[in-house]
C-alpha cells in the first residue's frame, strides 16, 4: 500500500523546527517565567543572527525532538481514518494531505510563503549555551554543514539498523511480512492488521520527519519547494526501484538516484525522469530491480559450457 503524502510529513516537521529555532521569543521574556526556565535548562537560547539581532529561539535539538513528536501526532489521527482504505484510494487520500500541508506552508506569512524560511541554526555536539552564536549559523559555515552531514549519516545508520532488527527479529515485523503477503491471511493468523498498518504509518512519518528536520538544518533553511507532489513521488520512486521489501535495495538506489539528480544529469527533466521512474517500474518490475533482473535469462546469455565429449570431438 503505497503513501504519496510523506513529502508532507518531511516539510511539516521542517518547517516547524525551522520555526522554532528562528522566531525570536525575546520579546515575551520578561512578561513570562516558565521562558527563563527553559532558557536556564538549556532549551531555549540566545544568540545573534547575520544581522547582528538578538534571538531567543529554541535550541536546534530541544526544536527536533518537539517538531518529531508533533509529527507523530500528526500521523496518528491522519493514520486513523486514512487506513481505512486501500489501494488507489489510499494513495489518493495521502496525496490530498501532502496537498494540503503545501498550500499552508505556501500561503501562510509566519512561514516566509513563497520564500521559506532560512538562516536556521545547525546542530551542535555541545549544548547550544556553550557554542558561540557563529558557529550555530551553518551558512558560510562549511565545518557546520560537514558536521551535520556526518550526524545525519550517523542517524540513519541507526534508523537502518532498527529497521532491520524490527523486520528480521521481532513479533512485529513477523506480523508486517505477514500483512504485506495477505491481509486477510494474516488477520485470519490473528495479526490485528489495523493496529499494524497504523503502527508502521507513524513509524515511516516518523522516519520522514527526522529526514526534513535533518535537511532543513544541514541547509540552513526550508522552502515550499520541498512540500510539493513531485517530492513524495521521488521519495516513493527511490524506494521502488530499490525494491519495496528491500531496506539495502532502497538505501543504494536512493544514494544512486539522489547523487545523479543533485550532480544535474537529469536537467530540467528531473522531475519527469523520477516520474517515469516510478511508472516504469509499477508495471514491470513491482519488486523494484531484484526481481527485474530475476526475470532476465541470464543462461541464454552466456555461453553454454562444452561437455568432455564435445571437447573430445
Amino acid at each position: 500500500q503505497i503513501s504519496i503524502g510523506h513529502a508532507g510529513f518531511f516539510s511539516f516537521v521542517g518547517y516547524l523546527s525551522a520555526l522554532l529555532t528562528t522566531y525570536n521569543l525575546q520579546p515575551l521574556l520578561a512578561a513570562n517565567p516558565a521562558l527563563a526556565m527553559l532558557q536556564q535548562s538549556g532549551i531555549l537560547f540566545t544568540w545573534e543572527n547575520l544581522y547582528g539581532e538578538t534571538l531567543l529561539t529554541f535550541a536546534p535539538w530541544a526544536a527536533a525532538l518537539v517538531a518529531i513528536s508533533t509529527a507523530a501526532l500528526v500521523a496518528l489521527m491522519v493514520g486513523i481514518p486514512v487506513l481505512k482504505l486501500r489501494g488507489h484510494y489510499l494513495a489518493m487520500a495521502t496525496l490530498g494531505f501532502g496537498t494540503i500541508i503545501y498550500r499552508v506552508v505556501l500561503a501562510l506569512p509566519i512561514l516566509g510563503e513563497a520564500d521559506g524560511i532560512a538562516e536556521v541554526p545547525g546542530f551542535t555536539l555541545l549544548p547550544a549555551g556553550l557554542v558561540s552564536s557563529e558557529a550555530l549559523m551553518i551558512s558560510g559555515d562549511s565545518s557546520q554543514r560537514i558536521f551535520n552531514y556526518y550526524i545525519a549519516w550517523a542517524v540513519h545508520i541507526l534508523g537502518l539498523a532498527l529497521l532491520l532488527n524490527l523486520l528480521t527479529r521481532s513479533r512485529s515485523g513477523r506480523a508486517l511480512r505477514a500483512l504485506h503477503g495477505s491481509e486477510e491471511a494474516a488477520e485470519a493468523c490473528g495479526v490485528n492488521t489495523s493496529r499494524a498498518k497504523l503502527q508502521v504509518f507513524v513509524l515511516s512519518a516518523v522516519f520522514a520527519a527526522l529526514a526534513g528536520v535533518l535537511l532543513t538544518h544541514f541547509n540552513g533553511g526550508i522552502g515550499p519547494a520541498e512540500a510539493t507532489v513531485m517530492k513524495s513521488v521521488r521519495y516513493v520512486a527511490l524506494v521502488a526501484v530499490g525494491g519495496i521489501t528491500s531496506l539495502w535495495g532502497a538505501l543504494f538506489m536512493g544514494v544512486g538516484l539522489s547523487f545523479l539528480s543533485l550532480r544535474g544529469v537529469f536537467g530540467s527533466y528531473d522531475d519527469a525522469v523520477f516520474g517515469l521512474i516510478l511508472l516504469a517500474v509499477m508495471l514491470f518490475a513491482p519488486g523494484g530491480l531484484a526481481q527485474l533482473s530475476s526475470r532476465i535469462p541470464w543462461r541464454r546469455l552466456l555461453p553454454a559450457k562444452q561437455t568432455q565429449e564435445d571437447r573430445h570431438a
